[in-house]
C-alpha cells in the first residue's frame, strides 16, 4: 500500500525576460549535476517561500504595495526577487525614495558584500533592503503561471512563475555551485536546443517556453499576463506515446493551447 502524497513546498520562479535584436528572450541556467532536484536541467531562477519572505512583504516601508496585493501573493514576489538575486546576481529593486535604478558599480558592491559573502546560503534580503537604502517593486513581477508537483513524485512544489523586465546593466551569472551555466536564449531556441538534447527541460519549463513564445516583445509578454487568469497545473500523467514519450494532460483552460501533450520520459 502506497503511503499519502507528499506536501508540495511553495514556491516562486521569476523568468527574467529582455528585448534581443530579433525578439523576446528569457534568462535561463542550468542545474548543477549534484542538485537534488532538477540536476543538469535547463531552469529559470528560483527556489522556496520562507516567513521571511512573508515578513518583508508586510514590511510597507521595504515592500510598498499601493496596488493591495494580497499576502500569499506578496510573499510569493518576494521569494522570486530575493532567490534571483542569490542565484544570479540580479537584483529586483530600486533606490528608496527617488525610485532609481541601482547603478552597476553599486550592484557588483551588492554581490560581493552579500551574495557571494554568504557562501550559497539564504540572504537576509529585507536587512540588505535597509541597510543599503533600498525597497522592492513587487507589482513589477506579474503572475505567469502556476504548476504543482504530480502526486506520485517524492518531492513537490507548488510553484508560482513570474515574469520581470530585466534592469538594464544587469546581464546575470551563475554562482557555480546550484547552477553551473548562464544564458539568455530566445523561446523557440530553448526549446529546439531542449529537443536536440543539449538541455533537459522540465515538463512545465518546456511548456511555459511555448507560451512565452507567443510574445514578440517583453511589454507584449506582461501585457498579456497581466490580463490571464492563472489556474493551478497539476500535471497527470494519463499514458505512453511511440518511442520513448509519455502524454501529460493539463486544464484546457490554462491556456496552453490543449490539454494533452506528449513528452520524452526522463
Amino acid at each position: 500500500m502506497s503511503g499519502a502524497a507528499a506536501t508540495p513546498r511553495l514556491a516562486a520562479t521569476v523568468m527574467l525576460l529582455r528585448d534581443g535584436p530579433r525578439g523576446i528572450e528569457v534568462f535561463m541556467q542550468v542545474r548543477h549535476e549534484a542538485m537534488n532536484f532538477a540536476s543538469g536541467a535547463l531552469v529559470f531562477p528560483g527556489g522556496r517561500v520562507d516567513e521571511d519572505d512573508y515578513a518583508l512583504g508586510r514590511d510597507a516601508g521595504l515592500c510598498p504595495n499601493p496596488e493591495g496585493i494580497a499576502e500569499e501573493e506578496l510573499g510569493f514576489r518576494v521569494a522570486g526577487v530575493r532567490e534571483t538575486f542569490e542565484e544570479c546576481g540580479i537584483l529586483l529593486a530600486h533606490q528608496a525614495g527617488t525610485g532609481a535604478a541601482i547603478p552597476p558599480e553599486r550592484l557588483d558592491e551588492f554581490n560581493a558584500r552579500y551574495r557571494l559573502a554568504s557562501g550559497g546560503h539564504s540572504i537576509n534580503l529585507a536587512a540588505m533592503l535597509r541597510a543599503e537604502g533600498l525597497t522592492l517593486r513587487p507589482h513589477a513581477l506579474v503572475p505567469f503561471a502556476r504548476w504543482i508537483t504530480p502526486v506520485t513524485r517524492p518531492k513537490r512544489f507548488d510553484t508560482v512563475f513570474l515574469l520581470a523586465r530585466a534592469p538594464e546593466n544587469q546581464l546575470g551569472l551563475h554562482d557555480g555551485t546550484e547552477s553551473v551555466e548562464s544564458l539568455w536564449l530566445a523561446p523557440e531556441r530553448a526549446i529546439a536546443d531542449g529537443e536536440a538534447g543539449r538541455f533537459n527541460l522540465m515538463f512545465p519549463t518546456m511548456m511555459n517556453l511555448r507560451k512565452l513564445g507567443r510574445a514578440a516583445t517583453v511589454e507584449e509578454a506582461l501585457a498579456a499576463a497581466r490580463q490571464s487568469r492563472i489556474i493551478p497545473i497539476l500535471p497527470e500523467m494519463v499514458g505512453k506515446g511511440p518511442g520513448n514519450k509519455r502524454r501529460m494532460r493539463i486544464p484546457e483552460e490554462a491556456g496552453y493551447g490543449g490539454s494533452l501533450f506528449e513528452i520524452e520520459s526522463p
